[in-house]
């Protein structure tokens, strides 16, 4: 198969952003068969940091309802070839602070960097690797762009990445964190919350030399997940290993897989038994854990057909590089008014990374964090023509300012 992350790196104005499954024997694994390459990137829709929205669609300041107006314009009955995931469509980035539009009594604080709250970039042409059959696949809306591709190709010179520079980062005051987690207690016993889960970050200033491609790469060798990602943006890039999905909408199901419970790795097959046994037995894990499964129920609920939303895996434990996770499945049908944007508006932000309930939780994590999260918690994906998309929760997740 096609080293895609060589061809981003050959030219990542062409080939901006990559969405990888990158875990150890990815074709057996159920969420990792494909990572796409998103190629030619056009009209791009954007909110920016100070609420204005700019791009093709007017008369709304509403990003979610521009997308969604975009996407009736480009006419959405194309077809895609067999079970191909993506085949034209659009790229999606949504900032966690996107919430303010989504929840108007929430004022959250906006983001200070370059990169937008949300975008939406316009996607002609995309090169997929299939783990499963173990082949590469070209898709495009024209003959030219195929063209265009092929001849990348015929041009690429994979080059080893390089390595990377000692850098110093400064850790947010553990102090300042544990002062929240006593304030979020007090919350709980004064029955606002039932949960908050709280953030903190690392800094560090970034070398002129230091590439987005060569950092996404040491992050995949180092935490390989099958939600990862790497988007390249005029103001800066975006670097995730992630385990989570967000929202995947496919025929018209809607799927959130919520992640909740960890443990570390054992460094022998008996104690990583032996971590897995306790986690999955925890009484307070367990409890978190289907708290967070009923709200994204209760998401779903809000656009998905009467009776038909079900938790089809329930409490599945999966193993990565470094940690156990107790994983849930949950789905539904969409009714069938429901458009790409509102079934986005009725999930987003994960439960999983605010707590429950989710728009006090996000009132109080502006307030104990009082910075904002940025890209860090918000989704990378895509959505097609025909309304299927694909988003993760962006957690291991580093962001680079140009």
């Amino acid at each position: 198969m096609t080293d895609l992350l060589a061809l981003h790196r050959q030219n990542p104005d062409a080939y901006p952003f990559l969405l990888q499954s990158a875990v150890a024997d990815a074709g057996r694994h159920a969420n990792a068969r494909y990572d796409i390459l998103f190629a030619f990137p056009g009209e791009t829709l954007v909110l920016d940091p100070a609420g204005r929205l700019h791009g093709a669609v007017s008369g709304t300041d509403d990003f979610l309802t521009a997308l969604d107006e975009m996407w009736r314009q480009a006419g959405k009955d194309r077809s895609r070839p067999g079970d191909v995931p993506f085949a034209g469509g659009w790229f999606l980035y949504l900032g966690y602070e996107l919430a303010n539009q989504i929840e108007p009594r929430l004022r959250l604080p906006m983001p200070a960097g370059a990169l937008p709250v949300a975008s939406a970039t316009r996607i002609p042409a995309a090169i997929l690797n299939d783990h499963r059959r173990r082949e590469t696949l070209l898709v495009a809306e024209t003959r030219d762009q195929l063209q265009r591709v092929q001849t990348d190709f015929a041009n690429l010179s994979p080059t080893p990445p390089a390595a990377l520079p000692q850098l110093t980062l400064h850790e947010d005051p553990p102090d300042s964190y544990l002062r929240g987690v006593e304030r979020v207690k007090q919350y709980i016993v004064e029955g606002d919350v039932f949960q908050v889960n709280l953030s903190r970050a690392w800094r560090g200033e970034r070398p002129a030399d230091l590439m987005p491609a060569d950092v996404y790469a040491a992050l995949c060798r180092a935490n390989p997940a099958p939600f990862a990602g790497l988007a390249c943006f005029p103001g800066g890039s975006i670097i995730s290993s992630s385990p989570e999905r967000l929202l995947q909408l496919h025929d018209r199901i809607a799927e959130t897989r919520p992640i909740a419970g960890t443990r570390p790795r054992s460094a022998t097959n008996a104690g990583d038994r032996a971590l897995k046994r306790e986690l999955i037995a925890h009484p307070k894990e367990r409890a978190e854990h289907i708290m967070l499964i009923d709200l994204e129920r209760n998401d779903l609920g809000r656009v998905c057909q009467p009776g038909t939303v079900s938790v089809d895996e329930m409490m599945a434990l999966e193993t990565y590089a470094h940690v156990h996770h107790i994983v849930s499945n949950v789905r539904g049908r969409l009714r069938d008014d429901v458009t790409p944007g509102q079934a986005i508006r009725a999930t987003f932000p994960g439960g999983t990374i605010t707590g429950c309930p989710k728009e006090r939780c996000m009132a109080i994590i502006a307030e104990l964090e009082q910075t904002a999260r940025g890209a860090y918690t918000g989704s990378l994906g895509y959505l097609n023509h025909d309304g299927d998309l694909d988003l993760n929760i962006l957690i291991r997740t580093i962001i680079l300012d140009a």
